[in-house]
């Protein structure tokens, strides 16, 4: 008996949960413990909770089922956590975790310090999705969970680009395009395909974008007001970050969204040796070395001010350490 096997089959009610503004790798995740412990168990009452994510996962079959609301008075006898670095990333739905009897977690946030009752946490792994794949008894992996997490693996490991792709993940990513999925779609359709909206919002961060500390890191700003303009919703602002990452010269880009008057969500990339893990870590957040996150209040130069005082060190100690070779 695998562990997701393990874990579902003593429990009844069994409540699934992503974090905050779900991607690809969360939302897929979810929907592979929810399709496999639907099959494998149809008597079950199982559903997944998590905030509304973008449209254009709704490739993936389940993807209607998510419930975006939860009643005051769900005791879910398991609750599967799955890409959630810490508690305070379950947002709204924290309520459902700690009602639970029985809680895990399975992720890969070299953040996670295990807050659950029962972890699984991989931070070598490309993404949660892959983590999940090892606990599913193999012949169990039917083309719909093939699709889920093979998006997720797709998203998380910037179509096996980032430094946490390894020969384990192309394996498993082999394994899962045998099972008859159309893995080029699924890479156009959960990590390039943009709306129109979504491409004008996009190229306005970029154009008032700007750089500093000489030149290795760039951010931008996209506010409240800038949405309401374009009409569009926060997990239309994925991709933002990433893409101020490929500009020639910066080794770490910063992508602010505003959340409330003087509050910043904070994305951080980095391209090679800066570890913004710690940075994001300081501030109350998470993530990994080159991909992390966190939330921060102040004017947007107070933010970008008391990013660089942690990034500035790294970027000198390194310009130090080729110095000296």
């Amino acid at each position: 008996m695998t562990k997701l096997e393990e874990w579902a089959a003593p429990a009844q009610s069994i409540a699934i949960l992503g974090h905050v503004n779900p991607d690809g790798d969360c939302i897929g995740s979810c929907l592979a413990a929810y399709h496999f412990i639907r099959k494998q168990y149809p008597d079950k009452d199982v559903a997944v909770y998590q905030e509304q994510g973008p449209e254009k996962f709704s490739y993936l079959k389940h993807f209607a089922q998510i419930r975006h609301t939860f009643p005051e008075d769900l005791r879910a006898e398991l609750c599967i956590c799955l890409d959630v670095s810490a508690p305070d990333m379950l947002g709204g739905f924290a309520a459902v975790f700690e009602k639970a009897e029985k809680t895990v977690c399975v992720d890969h946030h070299v953040t996670n310090a295990g807050f659950a009752q029962e972890n699984i946490i991989y931070p070598q792994a490309s993404s949660a999705s892959e983590v999940l794949y090892t606990l599913l008894p193999p012949e169990a992996v039917d083309k719909e969970i093939a699709e889920c997490l093979y998006t997720g693996i797709v998203t998380d490991s910037g179509v096996f680009k980032y430094d946490n792709t390894s020969p384990l993940t192309m394996e498993i990513a082999g394994k899962l395009m045998a099972c008859g999925i159309d893995f080029g779609r699924i890479i156009d359709d959960a990590f390039y395909k943009k709306t129109y909206l979504q491409t004008q919002v996009m190229g306005r961060a970029l154009m008032e974008s700007v750089s500093f500390l000489d030149g290795k890191c760039i951010f931008s700003v996209v506010t409240r007001k800038d949405m309401d303009f374009y009409g569009v919703k926060k997990s239309d602002l994925q991709g933002i970050v990433e893409q101020l990452r490929l500009i020639d010269g910066v080794e770490v880009s910063v992508f602010l969204n505003e959340t409330a008057v003087n509050e910043y969500k904070v994305s951080m990339r980095s391209k090679n040796y800066v570890d913004i893990s710690q940075v994001a870590k300081y501030f109350g957040g998470g993530g990994h070395k080159k991909a992390a996150g966190c939330t921060m209040t102040g004017t947007v130069y107070d933010v970008i001010n008391n990013l660089s005082a942690r990034i500035e060190p790294q970027i000198r100690r390194h310009g130090q350490e080729d110095a000296d070779v």
